[in-house]
């Protein structure tokens, strides 16, 4: 394949899969320098910064700049044709030798921009996939996203409540239960509640000084939490971008901002403005009510339960978070929550359909 100075990938990569990848490449292998122009339009759902932003992680060695092109899609219409390529100048001014495409209007495309058209893999036949397919059926094209995608399109179920109430054994089971479905769902991650292990932490830092301590000794301070919840999502981040369609959290921000209440005693703006920019789908609340207190040597809130479970549940209502609470023996929890777990996921992804071709 001949060899070009400034080559251009234009698509509207909604979501960006492992056929645009190949795409740009091919067309990056064969060009000096490549510019890579995400089209979205207002009607659509995943953001166009978000757009951008993937492809910019994912091919870091090229350009990426995005435009939004709300102009009706009509290849045969002159004066359409134009307005879009008023759009795309804007967004890329500098001249361009190749546009690289696997559509059928590549060759006007390139006329358009007085450049060559050169067609990859037309048929799809390296990698079957289209962005249609995608926002039909995410879960059966799965592997054909990369992991910022994957992140952003995985459904994220949180389990919380107060001490002692199954939270753990809850997530765990959930997450096995979900493995154990084969495929795709294989994959599915766990994320563990990482206040826990904060707060190891802070007692061994404590019992370094003094060997005696014991948990009620270890204090807490505010700046504490944030430090939790950020942490928390960023594990939140990780798993998700490798994991299944389904993510299990072992509690998340949200639930920190209670945790800082039941310490501090007050409210603390700083972690709930990380909450608030959290991306879970679903919350299931563990009830208190018939399950035995253990003391694992690191809990002293049993006479706290009823309370915190009443802020949980007040607290998730007042947000609008959708909540599924369980209650009972191990077993009719663990039924319960996979319930709204099959919910959920049942509705699918709401990715509104892009602009229609007029044909």
């Amino acid at each position: 394949m001949k060899r070009y100075g400034h080559g251009l990938v234009l698509g509207k990569f909604y979501p960006p899969h492992a056929g645009h990848h190949h795409l740009v490449r091919t067309a990056r292998d064969h060009c000096e320098r490549l510019t890579v122009l995400v089209c979205a339009s207002s009607v659509e759902t995943l953001t166009l910064e978000d757009r951008v932003a993937w492809m910019r992680e994912i091919h870091p060695d090229v350009l990426v700049v995005g435009a939004v092109d709300d102009i009706p899609v009509d290849l045969q219409d002159p004066d359409v044709w134009a307005a879009h390529m008023a759009v795309f100048r804007a967004a890329v001014p500098d001249s361009v030798d190749a546009v690289f495409t696997s559509e059928p209007y590549g060759e006007e495309l390139g006329r358009r921009f007085g450049a060559d058209s050169v067609c990859v893999d037309p048929d799809r036949t390296l990698h079957p996939v289209s962005g249609t397919a995608v926002r039909k059926d995410p879960v059966g094209n799965w592997d054909f996203l990369e992991p910022p995608v994957r992140a952003a399109l995985t459904r994220r179920v949180v389990v919380l409540g107060a001490e002692s109430t199954g939270t753990t054994t809850l997530a765990l089971a959930l997450a096995d239960h979900y493995r154990r479905r084969g495929g795709v769902w294989s994959r599915t991650r766990y994320v563990p509640e990482y206040g826990r292990e904060y707060s190891e932490l802070k007692l061994a830092e404590l019992r370094a000084e003094r060997p005696d301590a014991e948990w009620s000794d270890v204090t807490f301070r505010s700046g504490d939490f944030p430090v939790i919840a950020r942490r928390q999502a960023e594990l939140e981040d990780e798993a998700a971008r490798e994991g299944s369609p389904v993510l299990i959290c072992d509690t998340d921000a949200f639930a920190t901002t209670i945790w800082h209440e039941r310490y501090m005693g007050t409210t603390s703006p700083d972690t709930r403005e990380i909450a608030a920019h959290g991306r879970q789908h679903l919350w299931i609340l563990t009830d208190h009510d018939g399950v035995a207190f253990e003391d694992d040597g690191m809990r002293d809130g049993e006479h706290l339960r009823p309370w915190m479970t009443a802020r949980f549940v007040t607290e998730l209502a007042r947000s609008g978070r959708r909540t599924a609470v369980v209650t009972g023996p191990r077993e009719e929890r663990l039924a319960t929550a996979v319930a709204a777990v099959d919910a959920l996921l049942a509705e699918g992804w709401p990715l509104a359909d892009p602009l229609p071709e007029r044909r």
